[in-house]
């Protein structure tokens, strides 16, 4: 080979070699700027049994709150918030939820029981919640609260005849109630079946039953079925009564007490999902869910959500400050895991049979 043709192998090779390594550091940079991209993505997964109508304003504002993506699965009315509970249950060792928002709480705390749940108790949202509404290891907290109530169309009722009597008729063909194998109305047989025991509450069922109370899908139909004056009375969360009272359609409330003086008190409920991969942000969205913010702005919604921590008293109205006295004598909620679990095992019984 004489020198000329030397150099020019040489150069060549020289040529070749810093194309390869210019091609090689491309792909290290690419690789690292979608690991850094990977690493530093702002988003979460909410499973979220809230209405969605309200709920998804509270997590855009947590959006342009704190910069974080929000992705979320709403549950249906019909099976309300047991089907994310059951989900979240079946996806315990490959979790794809980082924080699970419940319009209720019994299955929040089976979810703890399950070990589906991580704890987090540090924040200034779980401080500012009353130790009556959140699990005292952190495991959730509640916030935002409805009452159970009985909706009455004032047309088909007199004001001065006692719900007690009404419903003491043979004929209970103008009453309705959700099914309880779901949301709150299986929170309110939860609670029946603690304080009665089973075998009260069971009778209690099969003689509404036997005189022909409608069960219908869930409280929104029940509401329904009173405001249009196909029911006459019904069973329903204060949420879904002011949809009604909104609409200017003939109906009042009267808070359910259980045993004549106590009533039901259902918060919302939040908690983040073990394993998540994204804790910081978990934490973020629970500490914004738990705050005086939020519990303001689900009050002033149409929802009337009862704020369970401190609040600015001047901001609620007049409607929300009444169900904060009713609200002030609610039935514990905590430690009715068992209670939960028997119900509802003879409920799946009697309707999934």
């Amino acid at each position: 080979m004489s020198g000329k043709q030397e150099g020019l192998f040489l150069i060549m090779a020289v040529s070749s070699s810093a194309r390869w390594f210019a091609a090689a550091l491309l792909i290290v940079t690419v690789a690292l700027a979608a690991s850094c991209r990977q690493d530093s993505k702002q988003e979460l997964v909410v499973y979220c049994a809230h209405d969605s109508v309200y709920a998804q304003k509270v997590l855009d504002a947590f959006e342009v709150h704190s910069g974080i993506r929000v992705y979320v699965k709403f549950d249906s009315e019909s099976t309300k918030s047991l089907g994310l509970t059951d989900r979240l249950k079946r996806e315990k060792d490959r979790p794809r939820c980082d924080v699970f928002w419940n319009n209720q709480l019994l299955g929040t705390a089976e979810l703890k029981a399950e070990g589906v749940l991580e704890p987090y108790k540090e924040g200034a949202g779980y401080r500012r919640i009353p130790d009556a509404y959140k699990d005292p290891d952190g495991y959730y907290a509640g916030f935002a609260a409805r009452l159970r109530i009985y909706i009455i169309n004032t047309e088909k009722v007199a004001p001065d005849v006692p719900i007690e009597q009404h419903l003491q008729n043979e004929d209970l063909a103008r009453v309705a109630v959700a099914k309880p194998l779901y949301g709150t109305t299986l929170s309110h047989y939860t609670v029946l079946w603690d304080l009665w025991g089973g075998e009260k509450l069971q009778a209690f069922h099969h003689d509404w039953r036997r005189r022909g109370v409608i069960e219908c899908r869930g409280n929104a139909t029940s509401m329904d079925l009173v405001a249009k004056g196909v029911c006459d009375i019904g069973w329903t969360d204060t949420d879904d009564y002011f949809v009604a009272k909104d609409r200017n359609d003939p109906v009042r409330m009267v808070p359910i007490k259980i045993d004549g003086d106590r009533a039901i008190c259902i918060p919302n409920t939040v908690a983040i999902i073990k394993g998540t991969k994204n804790p910081v942000m978990a934490r973020k969205l629970i500490d914004f869910l738990l705050s005086e913010e939020v519990e303001l702005m689900l009050a002033a919604s149409p929802s009337r959500q009862i704020p369970l921590g401190p609040v600015d008293l001047s901001k609620l109205s007049g409607q929300v400050r009444q169900l904060r006295q009713w609200s002030a004598s609610g039935v514990s909620l905590h430690r009715l895991d068992e209670a939960r679990r028997q119900c509802l095992g003879w409920l799946r019984k009697e309707y999934l049979k």
